[in-house]
């Protein structure tokens, strides 16, 4: 084969021509001192605060990530995502002007990742191209509507007492070994049915402990909506920090870009804050109460801050517009500036006012409708946990996430060991969202049920006394006794809601008065066959209304009546 010169020297010249240098402009500085997950580094002069850093390992490995977290005088102090064991002083370190940021989507759901998103479960690289910032601005107020739809736990005590809607943060505080995880792995389950994606944030945990709650999540099915994030407790504290940031980015990739409903579980805060506080005493900031930063609170709020039920946002588009497909750029409304008219929900008959807006702007459009731009309406649920000793709920870190979140689940230690479980405390367990996070038919049974437990309550102390007590008093006591033995229920068995409101009516409306305390557990078993096997069509007809119509209420007093002569359980 003969080459042309003259076909060579275009195809060089060519080339030339094309050649771009591409200047690749980074700050490089020097490692001062490393230990403890920290180092201390000096050039880095135009570094941000938050921006990520890279440290060249001389053994020519992958760089290592570390954080800008003080920014001083003559040096910048970064905290270390990775083993800082493998960074020795004079090590280089470049700027990246990016901030950090974890792989997202659907490649890792049923994965066990670390807080960067490296898979930790042997199951090969999660392969995607989607990621998202761990730290991002919380939406405002015009971005979020009421919260208005229950997430359903499965939890009779909770789902009835303090129920929990999708977009509110609901803190599960208490001490040690009193269930705390238990409420949030079983919120996670029933989740099954309801389309919500899941993640669980793992901090400062056991990794025996970690990897009992993975396997419950996979017997269970768990796992194919679930995300799990894990720092073990031997691992650094940087990471620990981060967690519960990457988490929920994680989640919500869905609640922006899908519009889907989000559940994140923070297990537990209270590491996380020990992390902080560790980072932060080695930085040499000032400690305040309990040795913990001035910030402290600034680092949970704005975690917390991030879960929210967003407004549906509605556009005008032709009639015959796929609504699957709408974006915003759809709108044939105009604003001057010939920005798309963009109408935020909710638009229904409690918000009159925003209705009538989109009524009247409907009429200049004959032939047009109003749709639903798909990705809105997303919500994430934050289910935060406490640790606390010896139930002090005054402690600094208990009371700055009360303050931040829409309510408390608080666990008593008494009823746990005592064996009522969940060990849910009434008294101050509270949802400040209340029946707005309730179907209607619970809403309807159990609205004097927190009421009437914490009146039982203080009914059982005085009874203690030796009292005699007039017959009323002691049939009060004694549907009491058998509403807690109702409201107990095992670990890993979620309940449906609708079967939930039968039990609870039940329970209030006297059919266990005359069942023996030890019998309330077989009663329930086989009341809840009975209507699966002989009412099938009371059950679809609350699972399709949701509703305790008189119909249905009726229906339901029949059962229950039908069921007594079938009782197998000893009374």
């Amino acid at each position: 084969m003969r080459f042309k010169a003259d076909e060579i020297v275009s195809v060089l010249q060519a080339e030339i021509d094309q050649y771009r240098a591409g200047l690749d402009a980074r700050e490089v500085g020097r490692v001062l001192e490393v230990g403890d997950g920290i180092a201390r580094v000096y050039g880095l002069s135009g570094v941000m605060a938050g921006e990520m850093v890279e440290f060249i390992r001389r053994d020519g490995g992958d760089p290592i990530r570390g954080l800008a977290f003080n920014l001083e005088e003559n040096s910048v102090g970064v905290i270390i995502l990775g083993n800082f064991l493998e960074i020795a002083e004079g090590d280089e370190v470049r700027t990246t002007a990016a901030l950090l940021r974890v792989p997202v989507g659907d490649a890792l759901i049923g994965r066990v990742v670390n807080p960067l998103g490296i898979p930790m479960d042997a199951k090969g690289p999660i392969v995607t191209d989607l990621s998202r910032a761990v730290e991002s601005t919380a939406p405002g107020v015009a971005g979020r509507q009421p919260v208005n739809q229950p997430l359903q736990t499965g939890l009779k005590s909770v789902d009835s007492m303090t129920p929990i809607g999708r977009g509110q943060r609901e803190l599960i505080i208490g001490d040690r070994k009193t269930g705390k995880t238990a409420i949030a792995v079983d919120t996670i389950i029933n989740q099954k049915e309801e389309n919500v994606i899941c993640v669980y944030v793992a901090i400062g945990q056991k990794e025996s402990t970690v990897s009992q709650v993975v396997e419950r999540l996979q017997a269970s099915g768990a796992m194919d909506y679930t995300i799990v994030v894990v720092t073990a407790a031997s691992d650094p504290a940087p990471l620990q920090y981060i967690a519960p940031y990457s988490g929920c980015a994680m989640a919500e990739y869905y609640m922006y870009e899908q519009g889907r409903d989000t559940l994140c579980v923070y297990d537990d805060l209270t590491k996380q804050a020990a992390a902080y506080r560790q980072l932060s005493l080695l930085m040499r900031r000032p400690p305040g109460r309990e040795a913990y930063p001035g910030d402290i609170f600034y680092a949970h709020s704005r975690l917390l801050e991030r879960s929210a039920k967003l407004a549906e946002r509605f556009v005008i588009v032709p009639g015959d517009a796929d609504e699957k497909k709408v974006t915003e750029d759809w709108s044939v409304a105009r604003n001057p500036d010939n920005t798309p008219v963009v109408f935020n929900g909710p638009l229904d008959d409690e918000h009159p006012e925003g209705k009538k807006h989109v009524d009247e702007a409907l009429r200049k459009y004959p032939g047009h409708k109003l749709a639903k731009v798909p990705n809105s309406g997303g919500s994430l649920t934050a289910l935060p946990i406490i640790e606390t000793l010896e139930g002090e709920v005054s402690a600094y870190i208990p009371t700055n996430v009360i303050s931040i979140t829409d309510g408390q689940i608080y666990l008593q230690p008494d009823l746990f060991f005592a064996g009522v479980r969940p060990a849910i405390d009434v008294g101050i367990s509270v949802s400040r969202v209340g029946g707005k996070a309730q179907t209607p038919a619970m809403k309807k049974i159990a609205g004097s049920l927190r009421l009437d437990l914490a009146a039982f309550r203080e009914l059982e102390a005085f009874a203690q006394l030796g009292t005699d007590l007039d017959k009323a008093t002691q049939a009060q006591l004694d549907r009491g006794y058998r509403m807690v033995e109702l409201l107990k229920q095992p670990q890993f068995k979620p309940m449906n809601v609708m079967d939930q409101v039968m039990m609870i009516y039940a329970g209030t409306k006297g059919y266990l008065d005359k069942v023996g305390l030890k019998e309330v557990a077989a009663w329930e078993e086989q009341f809840l066959r009975f209507v699966r096997e002989q009412k099938a069509d009371l059950r679809n007809a609350l699972l399709k209304d949701k509703k305790l119509t008189p119909a249905i209420e009726q229906q339901l007093k029949a059962a229950l009546d039908a069921f007594r002569p079938q009782l197998k359980a000893k009374v």
